[in-house]
Parts: C-alpha cells; sequence; structure tokens
C-alpha cells in the first residue's frame, strides 16, 4: 500500500514537473517567435518601412542624430542608420540561416549512416570529426574565409565545411540508440532496405535534436558574419551588413556619436536573444515529450 502512494506522488511530481516544463518551453518558444518574427518581417519589409535606400549617400546630412527624417541618424557619408539596419538584417539573417541549411542536411545524413552501420566507416567519420572539432569554431571559420576571400560564398563555404560535424554527432548518437531497439529489428525483418530505414523511418525520428541546435548554430553564423564583416574579411561593401556598420562607426564612437555603433550592436543582440529563446523553447518542450 506504501508503495503504491510512492509511486502515486512520483507521478504526480513528475506531471506537475512536464507541466512546469511545457510552460516554461512554450512561453520562451512564443517570444522567441514574437522577437524573430518582427525581425524577419521588418527585413522583407524593409523598402515600405522606409524612404531611404541602404546605399544612398547625402554629404549635406552627415553624421545627425535621429529625426523624423532620419529616425536614427546618419552616418559619416549621410546614409540612413535606420534604411542600413532594416537591409543588414536581410544580409545577416539570409545568410546565418541559409548556412545552417546545409550543414544540417549534410550532418543528419553522415551522422544517420555513421550511427546506423557503424564499423570502419563510423571510425573514418567520427576521427574527422575530431579533427575539425580540435579547432575553435571562429578561429577555423576566420582562417578559411582568410584563405578563400572575402564574399558570400566564402562565408557559406567555410560554415559548411565546420558546422556539419555538430549535426553529425547529434543524429549519430541518436541514432546509435534506436537502431538497437525491436522497433528498428522489425523493420529488417520485414525486408526493408538500409537506405530506406536510415532515411524514412531513423531520420524523421532523430532530426528534431539537430533542428533545435540549429537554432543556436544561426546565433553562432551571425556572430561569425558580423565579426568578419567588422575585420573586413566578410560581405563586401557597400552592401550593408550590422558587422561593417560597426566598423565604419568605430573611429566617431569617441566623437560622442554613439548610435553608430550601438545601433548595429543593439540588432545583433536582440536577434540572437529571440533566436536563443526559440531554440530554449524547442528544446524544453521537446524534453518534455520525451
Amino acid at each position: 500500500m506504501t508503495e503504491v502512494m510512492i509511486e502515486k506522488k512520483r507521478a504526480g511530481l513528475m506531471s506537475r514537473i512536464g507541466r512546469t516544463g511545457r510552460r516554461r518551453g512554450n512561453t520562451h518558444l512564443l517570444i522567441g517567435a514574437v522577437i524573430v518574427g518582427l525581425i524577419v518581417l521588418m527585413a522583407i519589409c524593409a523598402p515600405l518601412l522606409t524612404r531611404y535606400g541602404p546605399i544612398d549617400q547625402d554629404f549635406t546630412a552627415t553624421l545627425q542624430g535621429p529625426s523624423w527624417t532620419h529616425l536614427l541618424g546618419t552616418d559619416n557619408l549621410g546614409r540612413d542608420l535606420w534604411s542600413r539596419i532594416l537591409f543588414g538584417a536581410r544580409t545577416d539573417l539570409f545568410l546565418a540561416t541559409v548556412a545552417v541549411a546545409a550543414p544540417l542536411v549534410i550532418g543528419t545524413a553522415i551522422g544517420a549512416l555513421s550511427g546506423y552501420f557503424g564499423g570502419w566507416f563510423d571510425t573514418i567519420i567520427m576521427r574527422i570529426a575530431d579533427i575539425v572539432v580540435a579547432f575553435p569554431f571562429y578561429v577555423l571559420v576566420i582562417s578559411l574565409v582568410f584563405i578563400m576571400g572575402n564574399g558570400v560564398g566564402s562565408i557559406f563555404a567555410a560554415i559548411s565545411i565546420v558546422s556539419w560535424v555538430a549535426y553529425a554527432r547529434i543524429v549519430r548518437a541518436e541514432t546509435m540508440v534506436l537502431s538497437s531497439t525491436d522497433f528498428v529489428d522489425a523493420l529488417k525483418v520485414g525486408g526493408l532496405g538500409s537506405g530506406r530505414i536510415v532515411f524514412r523511418h531513423l531520420v524523421p525520428n532523430v532530426v528534431s535534436q539537430a533542428i533545435v541546435y540549429a537554432m543556436s548554430d544561426i546565433v553562432a553564423n551571425i556572430g561569425v558574419i558580423v565579426t568578419l564583416s567588422y575585420f573586413g574579411m566578410g560581405i563586401v561593401p557597400p552592401t550593408p551588413d550590422w558587422g561593417s556598420m560597426m566598423a565604419d562607426g568605430q573611429p566617431f564612437f569617441a566623437g560622442g556619436y554613439y548610435g553608430l555603433m550601438v545601433v548595429p550592436a543593439a540588432a545583433v543582440i536582440v536577434t540572437s536573444f529571440g533566436l536563443s529563446l526559440v531554440g530554449d523553447g524547442l528544446a524544453n518542450v521537446l524534453r518534455v515529450k520525451r
């Protein structure tokens, strides 16, 4: 009787923990989705939200403060900061998101095959992953971009070369666990081929954790893109970009023109915060379900 009561209390406690985790996950996910959604919507509707182009120069209105004419002021070339922030969001968010897609697909496929087949294939993949992981992410990406040259293509290639490893490891671990279950044994007995088992049945069941990680990976990619542009190795001017905006505004910071650096830095922080909340919310919801 006592054991039954203990088990009921335990079940009730786990239920309350589950509800709490689900509420927290949903709250984080909702807040993050609202923040990211607004930023994405503003980036998409950028031409409708400003009457100035991101590279339009007006040398009669340089280094102006916020006004009804220029909501966030202008830079040293008379370019409207509000316009450059909006169009810079287009550049950075698009590249950061696209740069996640290729590693997600490649890493998921490699990780699923590695976890399912094991053996020499798994050993080779993991040794390659160990070599990549041995170098800090930022250092390796910056080094690759330095070798390949500036531009969107170089940044995309460098991030893809480095980022697939994390997805492969996540999916490999999940696949190894699922491969040892009766579910997979039943599929094999049913005569299904290895390719169909991996990509039709295993991948849909293990890819959720990789998708959650992708949210934090977008944040890391934004950091890389902004850092590269800040040091003159990223987006090629005059394409608007938050990193190059901070670099252009740095010489004027000591003169009291703080907005030239603070505004793009705030855009990076708010965007990263929103994406982090989305990732945290997804992780909490999925963890509760599991």
